[in-house]
């Protein structure tokens, strides 16, 4: 994380402020509202700023995903170019599907709320839309998932530990 802030500064702190560059990390695949979170600390952004720019930044593509990945994926899929990488995504979502699954709306917010690598608001969307999932249904367990983990990552990278 890092060397994302040097990164930051030493190029885009000329034109881009702090608050949209944590939104702009929050909205990535991986690292998402966790790393907004931490590269906002790192910035030395208060808590409030870091989790209204992490969780807007985290939530943006929520939508998308749940509304139009599979249509993506069926028209991704016969290319040679993407196809691969199309299946290898589906395959690695459904492989860390079965917790959600079984447990719908807790499963799903269990997924997307517990701070581990490769969980959160993109994957859990993934499956969800891969196992169609009612739209409410996920984007609420969606929405609840996140703030647990702006929570959980509050605490770590602002309060209890970070002390």
């Amino acid at each position: 994380m890092d060397s994302i802030v040097q990164w930051y500064q030493a190029g885009p702190a000329q034109f881009l402020p702090r608050e949209i560059f944590v939104m702009l990390v929050s909205m990535l695949p991986l690292i998402e509202l966790r790393g907004g979170i931490v590269v906002a600390r790192l910035l030395q952004l208060s808590l409030g700023k870091a989790l209204i720019f992490s969780l807007v930044g985290n939530i943006i593509p929520i939508p998308f995903i749940l509304l139009f990945i599979r249509q993506i994926f069926a028209w991704l899929r016969p290319t040679k170019l993407l196809g691969g990488i199309v299946t290898k995504l589906e395959d690695r979502a459904m492989k860390k599907s079965s917790g959600v699954s079984q447990a719908e709306f807790w499963g799903l917010v269990a997924f997307v709320g517990i701070p581990l690598p490769g969980t959160g608001g993109w994957t859990g969307s993934l499956i969800a839309a891969l196992l169609q999932v009612d739209l409410k249904k996920a984007s609420a367990a969606i929405l609840v998932g996140i703030a647990m983990a702006a929570t959980i990552m509050s605490l770590v990278s602002y309060g209890v530990f970070h002390m």
